[in-house]
């Protein structure tokens, strides 16, 4: 432990830390807010998306988990400042990738909801590869372990 204390990350480094699990929450609570729709609330949807909906296997149900819970798994271990932070990372952006690849190859998604479909999850596996490369950088420092 005395090791990490001699390199103490910048202010920026909590900064960073905290965002990245406060966007790991939010992507948690979305999972459970998606897993957590009953048949009714699917039938309230637009009958273009009950169908994408309905074509979902489910492992892309299962790499949605991956990616949200081994990311925040990653955050934590950021904060905690551990170098496992960036495998953790890792692992959560090769799942979000198999999840938006199936439903982006797969799905009429892009013919039902046009091409601004692919803009959030651009940005979600965008900052996945970010947050891989800071934990990588933070290891580098000397601020994770």
């Amino acid at each position: 432990m005395a090791a990490l204390d001699a390199v103490k990350p910048p202010i920026w480094f909590w900064i960073v830390a905290l965002l990245a699990l406060a966007w790991e929450v939010m992507g948690c609570f979305a999972y459970v807010s998606q897993v957590g729709m009953s048949a009714a609330d699917i039938a309230k949807l637009p009958a273009d998306q009950q169908e994408i909906w309905q074509m979902m296997p489910g492992w892309v149900t299962g790499a949605y988990a991956v990616a949200v819970w081994i990311g925040l798994l990653g955050a934590i271990a950021l904060v905690a400042r551990k170098s496992w932070a960036r495998p953790l990372f890792i692992v959560s952006v090769v799942a979000a990738i198999a999840q938006f690849g199936w439903t982006f190859l797969a799905t009429p998604i892009l013919k039902t909801m046009g091409a601004s479909a692919a803009l959030f999850p651009a940005v979600i596996i965008l900052i996945g590869l970010l947050l891989v490369g800071y934990a990588g950088h933070a290891t580098r420092r000397g601020w994770l372990s």
